[in-house]
């Protein structure tokens, strides 16, 4: 038989689910619940931690127990990186996401710390570069309003970088177009990509710098940029948020015995 605080936390989840707590609405105070017999003060402060490791709501000091918004930002995948948004719009891939959700943004949502640093052993291999080799870190913390959502750090090999917008640690992103628009006008047009995504706990950085709820797990990001020639002109790490992201992926589903037929 599950204990009391069990049973009050799945009554209450299932009542949230049905929309009798609506986003952003407090629950009752937890004297409330003991007065109306839902158990003790015990009980119903132990439900409650269940529905925050849960993400359900939030809990703070002076606003109580909160319903969590849960409608996530759309994460696009291929569509994010279309050159037609940055090389000849002003789309940037996480303000392309938020176009696609329907969501409002504005530029300086995403701030960052530029750094020259040796190279990660992650980071070097990625770029061919010898152990003690000194990278570009471009530090980006993205926030929809006053919620952070994600981190992204993009790291570059210094004579690609040295003397663009990239470097400049301006709130927003590097004008016009972006990261991969600086690039293209240094004569690194990328071409393809590589992810790689894990998801994993929280360190308490990072909790506390994205603001997680107890429990709530982080996505990772490995991303490797190329040129057609093959030249690797950034990679980057991703942290996100993992209840703040709906991950989206349309694309055309390979025939690799085809393409075989087809090159004889």
């Amino acid at each position: 038989m599950a204990p009391k605080w069990r049973e009050l936390a799945d009554k209450l989840a299932e009542q949230i689910k049905r929309g009798e707590y609506a986003p952003g609405q407090q629950l009752p105070q937890i004297r409330e619940l003991v007065a109306a017999g839902e158990g003790s003060k015990s009980t119903v402060h132990q439900a409650y931690k269940a529905l925050e490791a849960e993400g359900l709501v939030t809990s703070s000091r002076g606003h109580g127990t909160v319903v969590r918004e849960h409608v996530p930002l759309k994460r696009l995948g291929i569509a994010r990186y279309d050159k037609a948004k940055w090389r000849d719009g002003d789309e940037v891939a996480f303000i392309a996401d938020r176009v696609a959700s329907g969501r409002g943004y504005r530029r300086n949502e995403q701030t960052q710390t530029v750094s020259r640093v040796v190279a990660p052993p992650e980071v070097a291999a990625a770029h061919g570069l010898p152990e003690g080799a000194e990278v570009y870190a471009r530090a980006r913390l993205v926030k929809e309003g006053d919620q952070p959502t994600h981190t992204l750090t993009s790291y570059y090999r210094p004579e690609h970088v040295e003397g663009t917008r990239l470097v400049d640690p301006t709130p927003g992103p590097a004008g016009r177009g972006g990261g991969f628009r600086v690039l293209y006008d240094a004569g690194y047009e990328i071409d393809h990509m590589k992810e790689r995504l894990f998801a994993r706990a929280a360190t308490p950085d990072e909790v506390k710098q994205l603001q997680l709820p107890p429990g709530e797990p982080v996505v990772e990001l490995h991303r490797t940029t190329y040129t057609a020639a093959g030249v690797v002109v950034e990679y980057a790490i991703g942290v996100h948020a993992a209840s703040r992201f709906a991950w989206e992926y349309d694309f055309k589903v390979p025939d690799s015995a085809k393409d075989r037929e087809g090159e004889q």
